[in-house]
């Protein structure tokens, strides 16, 4: 790994890329590799469930085994957006597994009890079109059946998810806090972080905590904005929000704090609330319990 020098503060935009050429297409190949890989699922398993049918002289229809497996992938594809906020909500890393372990399990409960409804559902309506009557009982036997496939394919999402969040924290770069060397004395290290390292691609590099635009808080990490770029940092937003300027960075939302030289306009909102411009074209909504921060009166108090 290279050694940390603080560069010039453009080289915090330095273009990456392998990171710039994917982003256009970032939300295209997400949602892209899980619509095919659900449908090419469905395919493939209602050739072959049709085929075992087949060979074993069952008394079904040919189109039986399609409804099955069709609505069982597209009732888990629905249920994808559902995992990602919970994954987010509860994330598998090194330090939270232990205590997210059992969150994610009645999730899988959760998940598994989706699905099942869903795909009845959808298999007694199209039974019904073909003038059949779909049978899933008993309940919990069955239920307990599926479940046994579903935590398995769950516990596959989950860690499919975080291998790809992983990459994609490894690609953007990833921010913390600069370390305070060892010989300086416990009352002379600064209370509020002056830059935060940030690595990338086995390379580290320094970002000043002035250039920071806007913060989000994301899960378990908060995403510091500069120029156009995120750098996911470990920690929480009431934590960064104590060792930041305050008379620099403002707390507007629970889940955002803005950099007020970066401000471009403040929009007030019919409700309350209000819409913050920020000068790099970002939206970052403000609410009416933070709305007294951004008058200068009471910051300057």
């Amino acid at each position: 790994m290279d050694s940390p020098t603080p560069p010039p503060a453009s080289s915090a935009t330095a273009p990456d890329n392998l990171w710039d050429r994917y982003q256009p297409w970032r939300h295209t190949v997400e949602w892209g590799f899980w619509i095919v890989s659900y449908l090419a699922g469905a395919i493939a398993n209602s050739v072959t469930v049709l085929m075992d049918v087949r060979r074993l002289h069952l008394d079904f229809e040919s189109w039986e085994p399609a409804v099955w497996e069709w609505s069982s992938h597209l009732v888990s594809l629905a249920l994808i957006p559902a995992v990602l906020w919970f994954t987010r909500r509860f994330p598998m890393h090194f330090d939270t597994w232990r205590r997210n372990l059992r969150w994610l399990a009645l999730g899988s409960v959760a998940w598994s009890a989706l699905h099942v409804a869903g795909m009845v559902g959808l298999r007694k309506l199209v039974y019904s079109v073909q003038g059949y009557q779909y049978d899933f009982s008993p309940w919990l036997t069955e239920f307990f059946y599926e479940y046994l496939k579903d935590v398995r394919h769950f516990a596959g999402l989950v860690v499919l998810i975080e291998l790809y969040r992983l990459l994609v924290r490894r690609l953007q770069g990833e921010a913390s806090l600069l370390a305070v060397p060892d010989d300086v004395p416990l009352q002379e290290q600064p209370e509020r972080p002056e830059r935060f390292l940030v690595r990338k691609l086995g390379k580290e590099f320094l970002v000043a905590a002035a250039d920071v635009e806007w913060l989000q808080a994301s899960g378990n990490y908060v995403n510091l904005h500069v120029r156009g770029r995120d750098y996911p940092l470990r920690t929480t937003m009431a934590a960064i929000e104590e060792q930041l300027d305050p008379s620099r960075f403002v707390r507007v939302h629970r889940s955002y704090i803005v950099n007020l030289d970066c401000v471009g306009e403040i929009e007030p909102l019919d409700t309350g609330d209000a819409r913050i411009a920020m000068r790099d074209g970002a939206i970052i909504p403000c609410s009416r319990t933070y709305r007294d921060a951004l008058r200068p009166e009471r910051r300057a108090a």
